[in-house]
């Protein structure tokens, strides 16, 4: 049973975590053309809205299974969270803020160019066959959970999503860049952002909430580790920032705003499986590891040839893979050079890369098959107008004009 302040820090945790959605579309919405905003933004609303009725719907009850071999959980179970009591309520209320933000980080990746009724379909559809079951196999008694058991080595960390949030949403991310193609004009230099204090103010917010993100869980257990998690959260970050600043100086001879922005997001995906596991030190030299590869990660696009709008890829799955990878080296106790042999970096890499393929693998058929049925993709000449006004019928900056008229 759960005291009131327990129940009180996880509504709060709750609240936190909700807000970084709104956080994600103010980082995504700066970053864009300005003539894409209001489409960039609504389709992080659309994600609160969508998945926040199918997580209360069934989504919760696909998330815990009761055999680890099963796909996911009977989504009839608890359907509309029908039986839950007051403890039961909380916990699926702070679950639903995970799976809304998991799908919302995906549209970063096809900003400029995506449909907005195309975009809920495969939203609804992919948090059905990828997040809610992973969300089971990570947290929900699933393969993952049981993993170490069955390989006799350490269980899978994975205390706040590496894996199930991160690396899903990243592999998603890279096949729908995949599936919609390239911009109109994609080239190095060229798409840059239009409203860097926007960036700002969303990376700020997604910090701010992220304590929730990474920190609310120890709800359940008694906010024993609550302190340890607080600071490597804010540690991480921190050197995160330095990590990519550093990066982006050697290589462009300036240190950015947007550049400090993408390192704190970076630091702070990397510390989301980790930030129970590894001590204050470790945590900072993660931070600048992830922030420095990150930067270079984000570089991938151009030589690979996939347009990854807002670097989806080279922040999210790069940074989830480089935090998951980590524990198998400096996990307290079970690390590969904290105490342990490589049976901690052999689960992390396997339920890493097994989420990756199925996340990536789900995304590409759903995707495609959106675009060969209802299309995804708006067309050129609208593309060139800017989405806004052909989607939504509305400008982001008006000016005091009536857009129609401009």
């Amino acid at each position: 049973m759960l005291g009131t302040g327990e129940l009180a820090f996880a509504v709060l945790s709750t609240a936190l975590v909700l807000l970084m959605t709104p956080g994600l579309a103010f980082f995504y919405g700066g970053l864009v053309k300005a003539k894409s905003v209001v489409s960039m933004m609504m389709m992080s609303f659309g994600s609160l809205a969508l998945i926040g009725v199918l997580w209360v719907l069934y989504g919760y009850s696909m998330s815990a299974v009761e055999n680890p071999t099963d796909f996911s959980g009977n989504p009839f179970a608890s359907f509309g969270l029908a039986g839950l009591d007051n403890e039961g309520l909380v916990g699926a209320a702070y679950g639903a803020t995970f799976a809304i933000i998991t799908v919302a980080l995906i549209s970063g990746s096809i900003a400029d160019r995506a449909r907005f009724g195309a975009w809920l379909v495969f939203a609804g559809i992919w948090a059905t066959v990828s997040y809610f079951p992973v969300a089971a196999w990570v947290w929900g008694g699933g393969w993952i959970m049981e993993l170490g058991t069955w390989l006799d080595m350490p269980s899978v960390i994975d205390y706040a999503g590496g894996t199930a949030v991160h690396i899903n949403a990243g592999a998603a991310a890279l096949a729908l860049a995949i599936v919609l193609g390239k911009r109109f004009g994609f080239a190095k230099g060229i798409m840059q952002p239009h409203n860097v204090p926007l960036v700002l103010l969303g990376a700020a917010l997604l910090w701010f909430g992220w304590f929730g993100f990474n920190v609310g869980a120890e709800f359940l257990n008694g906010l024993e580790n609550a302190g340890l998690i607080t600071v490597n959260t804010l540690g991480a970050t921190s050197a995160a920032i330095l990590g990519w600043l550093a990066i982006e100086k050697v290589k462009e001879g300036k240190a950015t705003s947007i550049g400090a922005a993408s390192g704190a997001v970076a630091g702070l995906v990397a510390i989301t499986p980790a930030c129970a596991s590894i001590t204050p030190g470790f945590a900072l030299l993660l931070g600048v590891i992830a922030g420095a590869l990150s930067a270079l990660a984000v570089e991938l696009k151009f030589k690979l040839g996939y347009d990854d709008s807002l670097d989806v890829v080279g922040i999210h799955l790069a940074a989830g893979l480089i935090g998951t990878l980590y524990l198998g080296f400096f996990a307290t106790d079970t690390g590969l050079f904290t105490g342990g042999d490589y049976g901690q970096l052999v689960v992390q890499a396997i339920a890493a890369f097994g989420v990756l393929i199925y996340g990536f693998l789900a995304a590409l058929i759903i995707g495609f098959a959106i675009e060969k049925t209802i299309g995804f993709r708006v067309k050129s000449e609208d593309e060139i107008a800017g989405v806004d006004l052909v989607v939504h019928g509305e400008a982001a900056y008006s000016f005091g004009q009536d857009p129609e008229r401009r």
